[in-house]
C-alpha cells in the first residue's frame, strides 16, 4: 500500500497529538476550568476582564495544591455540560449542585459546599409555600437544575419562569415579572435582600433540599472516566480543608461556614 505524503504527514500529526495528549492527561500539569462568571459571590467577570467569587479562588487553591497551570474559561450556564463533553474545559467549578441525573453524564468531586434553596418574595405576600397557595402564581426558577425540577413535580397548578442564571432569578422577580423566586439561600441572601434592590423582599417558608439527596451537595465536575483528576482534585480540596485555606476563603465571603459539615 502506497501512502501520499500529504496522508503520511497526517498520520504523523495525529500520532503526535495522541502521545502529547495522552503524555498530559495522568499529570494533569495544564487544565482549563469552566466558571460561570455571573454569579456573585461565587463568581463574576469584572470590568477589569477578571475573574472573582468563591467559586473563583476555591478553582484557584485546588490548582495550587495540585501544582497544575490553570486557565478560566466562561461558559453560560445552559452550555456547562456540553462544554465538559466537548473537551472545551476539564472541570466546572460553578456551584453544580451533585444530582443523580448529573451524575449520569459526569463524575464529580467531594462536595465543597452544600446550602439549601429557599423561596424569596415581596414581604408579607405569602404565609406558606404549598401548591395551595401558590396556585396560579408565577415561580421564577434556574432551568436545567435541581430547582426547576423540584418545582416541575411539586407545583403543577402554578406558572413556572425558567430563567438561565441564577441571578436572573431575583432580577426577574424584582422587575415584577413573578410572583415568587427559589434559589440559593447564601446567594439570595447576600446578593439580593442585602441589596436596595431587596428591601422590600424576604425568604418565605424553610429552606429546601431539592436534590432530596442529603449526601448532594456541590461539587467539582469532570469528564466521565477522569478518575486520576478525580483523586487529585479530592485530595487538593482535603488538603486545604485541612490547612485553613478553605477557612479563609469561606470567610472573605460568607458570616456563616458553607461547608455543610
Amino acid at each position: 500500500m502506497t501512502i501520499r505524503p500529504a496522508v503520511a504527514l497526517l498520520l504523523v500529526a495525529s500520532l503526535l497529538g495522541l502521545t502529547s495528549a495522552h503524555a498530559q492527561a495522568p499529570g494533569w500539569a495544564k487544565i482549563r476550568v469552566g466558571v460561570e462568571a455571573n454569579y456573585p459571590p461565587f463568581s463574576k467577570l469584572g470590568t477589569d476582564g477578571k475573574y472573582s467569587g468563591f467559586d473563583i479562588d476555591i478553582a484557584n487553591a485546588v490548582c495550587a495544591e495540585m501544582k497544575a497551570q490553570c486557565t478560566l474559561v466562561a461558559q453560560e450556564w445552559d452550555g456547562m455540560m456540553p462544554a465538559l463533553n466537548a473537551r472545551k474545559f476539564d472541570m466546572i467549578v460553578a456551584s453544580m449542585t451533585i444530582s443523580p441525573e448529573r451524575q449520569k453524564v459526569a463524575d464529580f468531586s467531594d462536595s465543597y459546599y452544600d446550602i439549601p434553596s429557599s423561596f424569596i418574595a415581596k414581604a408579607g405576600k405569602f404565609k406558606d409555600i404549598s401548591p395551595a397557595t401558590l396556585k396560579g402564581k408565577t415561580i421564577i426558577v434556574t432551568r436545567n437544575t435541581p430547582r426547576a425540577r423540584y418545582i416541575a413535580a411539586n407545583y403543577k397548578a402554578s406558572d413556572v419562569l425558567l430563567v438561565a442564571k441564577e441571578a436572573d432569578v431575583t432580577m426577574e422577580l424584582a422587575a415584577g415579572r413573578g410572583d415568587i423566586g427559589l434559589g440559593s439561600s447564601l446567594a439570595s441572601t447576600t446578593a439580593f435582600l442585602q441589596s436596595p434592590e431587596g428591601k422590600s423582599f424576604s425568604k418565605i417558608g424553610p429552606p429546601i433540599n431539592p436534590s432530596g439527596d442529603k449526601n448532594g451537595g456541590t461539587g467539582i465536575a469532570m469528564r466521565k472516566g477522569e478518575e486520576t483528576l478525580r483523586v487529585k482534585v479530592n485530595a487538593a480540596l482535603k488538603a486545604i480543608t485541612g490547612n485553613g485555606v478553605y477557612k479563609s476563603l469561606n470567610d472573605k465571603y460568607f458570616e456563616v461556614n458553607i461547608r455543610g459539615e
